[in-house]
């Protein structure tokens, strides 16, 4: 399956590649599951949008909330069959590809 990639423009940083697993809705913010690997095991982070909507261009920031997190996760579980999310304190693992959710 190819999925979508998305590159982001941090402050004063490189630009940063990262494919889209999946994207939902939950309280009126956008969230999506991003890796940095197409293929394989990659690490990977739930982000949030904060952009206005109808605005062209997103603003996300990493979910950091722990129950934000564990909600937003179990969603993303749920929606992607194949992967299971694991929280080991630190960050969450997902079997079926080992991604990593900081």
């Amino acid at each position: 399956m190819k999925m979508e990639k998305i590159t982001f423009n941090p402050d004063g940083e490189e630009p940063v590649d990262f494919f889209v697993l999946e994207q939902t809705r939950i309280g009126g913010y956008n969230y999506i599951l991003v890796t940095d690997e197409e293929d394989g095991d990659g690490e990977a982070l739930i982000l949030k949008d904060f952009s206005a909507d109808g605005e062209q261009d997103s603003l996300y920031s990493i979910v950091s909330d722990d129950t934000e997190l564990k909600a937003v996760a179990e969603v993303f579980e749920k929606m992607l069959e194949d992967v299971e999310l694991v929280d080991d304190e630190e960050s969450f693992t997902a079997s079926a590809g080992n991604v990593e959710v900081d």
